[in-house]
């Protein structure tokens, strides 16, 4: 099956340190290492880990006016505010529908000359042929020889300023060029874990010799999909695909956070992107639905699928688990899914069917782990 798959820059260390492969949004890709999930997902919180994350996008946006001229162009594309970023900073946003919907979620950069874009390894074809067709002002230029590495944890600002100096003063959302041994190193202090931490672009062809630089240091290990997975639902972060996608909308997810006033109804820049109508109405009237956190009772997970119903017995279902997985941090199963409105309080009873038999499950707050982000 590798044959068919692509592979990134640092397949083969990954094959040399014992991972166990597995095809992800077209990829091979390690789901763990010999140490294990449960480890692993322990060690990121505890110390750091180091994730490859090549198979994401890079693209760089340039325009005639520089960041500005290519933020009021995304602007048209997404209900959040832009303009206003400053450089060097981050902030996440999300393509929108003309149903509303989700297209993908994706991390928008200001590098003042530029604007820097990170989209999602399965939507980045289809991510970057949207900002192609509707960025006429815009060169959109994907960026394919770069591997792309996160390294997550409490230690991980201890670890990487030897090897990049000056990251420790970063803050959560920075974004920044450090020069080093491994050549320019493209670094933001983001994640997808809960944890401090970095991601990190370069070259491809010095990516291999970075991860080992970093994997020698006594509090790192490599990190595989296994543990992200439960890393970002310990941390309430969605993944595209189970948890948002093109048939949710951004409130009934619960990411009214990243639509700012300036895009709302009065707002200075109102409106203007897909999907307006549906959006704007709901932030003012609310929706019939919304993501929740859920924590079912016992040490079984409720995954993805599993439907949801008011009572343990009897009436329709109010609702579906979109991820589901054991937390190592909080010891139990942890889930979220979307739930009518009149379920949706904190501590709620609800019952999920497994395997033809309802089990209880209660709504709960998320994250289900404090975020360690450095503020």
């Amino acid at each position: 099956m590798s044959d068919t798959l692509r592979q990134t820059p640092l397949h083969a260390l990954h094959v040399e340190l014992g991972a166990k492969m597995v095809p992800f949004a077209g990829y091979d890709m390690p789901v763990q290492y010999p140490l294990g999930v449960m480890k692993e997902h322990l060690h990121t919180r505890a110390k750091a880990g180091l994730f490859d994350v090549s198979h994401m996008g890079q693209v760089i946006v340039n325009n005639p006016l520089g960041y500005g001229g290519a933020a009021q162009a995304m602007e048209a594309l997404m209900p959040v505010s832009l303009l206003p970023l400053g450089e060097k900073r981050q902030r996440y946003g999300f393509f929108t529908n003309d149903d509303g919907g989700i297209m993908d979620d994706l991390m928008i950069a200001n590098r003042g000359e530029h604007m820097f874009v990170v989209v999602n390894a399965a939507c980045k074809v289809a991510d970057i042929a949207h900002m192609k067709a509707h960025m006429t002002t815009c060169d959109v230029q994907e960026i394919s020889d770069r591997a792309l590495l996160a390294l997550q944890g409490p230690a991980a600002e201890a670890v990487l300023e030897p090897v990049a100096p000056g990251c420790d003063i970063m803050k959560f959302m920075d974004v920044g060029i450090f020069n080093s041994d491994f050549g320019e190193l493209w670094i933001s202090r983001s994640g997808y874990t809960g944890e401090d931490g970095y991601e990190i672009s370069v070259l491809a062809t010095h990516a291999e010799a970075l991860a080992r630089k970093l994997l020698e240091h006594a509090d790192v290990e490599p990190i595989g999909l296994g543990a992200r997975d439960s890393l970002r639902l310990e941390g309430g972060l969605c993944l595209y695909g189970n948890d948002i996608d093109t048939t949710t909308s951004p409130v009934e997810a619960g990411l009214t956070w990243a639509m700012q006033k300036v895009r709302r109804k009065g707002g200075e820049r109102e409106g203007g992107f897909p999907g307006a109508d549906r959006i704007l109405d709901e932030l003012e009237n609310g929706t019939s639905r919304l993501r929740v956190g859920l924590r079912p009772e016992g040490r079984a997970p409720m995954r993805d699928g599993t439907v949801l119903f008011a009572g343990a017995d009897g009436g329709e279902p109010i609702g579906r688990v979109t991820s589901g997985a054991f937390g190592p941090t909080i010891e139990g199963p942890m889930s979220m899914g979307y739930v009518d409105i009149a379920h949706t309080a904190d501590n709620t009873q609800l019952f999920g069917e497994v395997r033809g038999k309802r089990q209880p499950v209660r709504v709960a707050a998320m994250p289900f782990t404090p975020n360690n982000f450095k503020r």
